[in-house]
Order: structure tokens, then sequence, then C-alpha cells
């Protein structure tokens, strides 16, 4: 494939954050379109709060969801944030998904609780689902689970206790 084929194929994949991004050279990889046709990038944990800046300067300003996922038995865990542009009149806004992968043994990811306040809940109910360490985040403990509780209930590998103890519904 000649270089003028290899340019155009990148920007018929990329969508417009994805080649804003690259132009001003923030670190990420583009996954594609999802169903509905909104862009996919992959970013890096460690680069992650840099990069989540660029959206938010380029009009993503209303965190629309975070939330996270176990995708395989021993494999990553995944926190997925739902960006969207909001402006006066706009009736189909634009949306993009951040995806940041990241080890089960140190599942470590900077909170973006100071760009989108948003984030606050949501990033706590995926500490305490999966065990995901959003650093920096001002409330990070047990939102759903007791503080007791040990483990992470969405992981795949998470075992089951055989007992639950009862509460005093008094």
């Amino acid at each position: 494939m000649n270089t003028t084929n290899r340019n155009k194929f990148n920007i018929e994949t990329r969508g417009r954050l994805s080649a804003w991004s690259t132009r001003h050279k923030f670190s990420h990889r583009p996954l594609g379109y999802d169903y509905r046709g909104v862009e996919t990038l992959q970013v890096k944990s460690e680069e992650w709060l840099s990069v989540a800046v660029a959206p938010y300067a380029y009009g993503f300003n209303y965190l629309r969801s975070q939330c996270a996922y176990d995708s395989a038995p021993g494999g990553s865990l995944v926190s997925v944030y739902h960006l969207t542009q909001m402006r006066d009149q706009l009736d189909q806004p634009e949306e993009v998904c951040t995806k940041i992968f990241v080890s089960r043994k140190n599942p470590r990811i900077p909170s973006v609780y100071w760009v989108w306040k948003s984030s606050d809940l949501q990033e706590r109910e995926s500490y305490d689902m999966l065990g995901i360490i959003y650093q920096g985040h001002p409330h990070l403990r047990r939102i759903l689970m007791p503080e007791s509780w040990v483990g992470w209930p969405l992981r795949k590998d998470y075992v089951v206790p055989n007992f639950y103890e009862l509460q005093d519904a008094y």
C-alpha cells in the first residue's frame, strides 16, 4: 500500500476527535465506531488524565456515563467514559467513547473528577464492583457493598461466598 492510500485509509477510519488528538499530539488508539456510530478511542492509563483534558477543551463538556467491565477471566479490566458535546439548540450532540484497559493485578487509573464532577459516584461504583483504583479521587470508597466486603463482585474470577450474613431489619 503506498503512502497516499495509507494516509487516505487512516483519515477515513479516524473520527474527528481522533484526528484532532493526532494533530495536537495526544496519545491514543482509534478503535473505530460502535453500532450507533459513536467514535471509540483507547487511551493508556498513565496518559488518561492529560488526554482527558483534550476532549473537554474540544467541547465534550458532559460526562454522560462512566462504567467498567472485566474483559475476560484473567484479562484486563476496562474503564469506559462516554462523553458528549452539549451546546445550545443542538438536536443530536456529538459523542465519543474512551476506553482505558488496565491490568487486574494493579488496576490504577487517574480520576477525572477534577475535569467532570459527575464522575464522582460512577468511578466509586467501578471501584466497588471491580476494584479499579481511581487515583486522585477525593471520595474513593465502597458505595454499594459494605466496607467490610472482601473482593470485587463483578470480576469474572470472583468466588461468591457460600453464606451471607443476614442484616437485622429492625
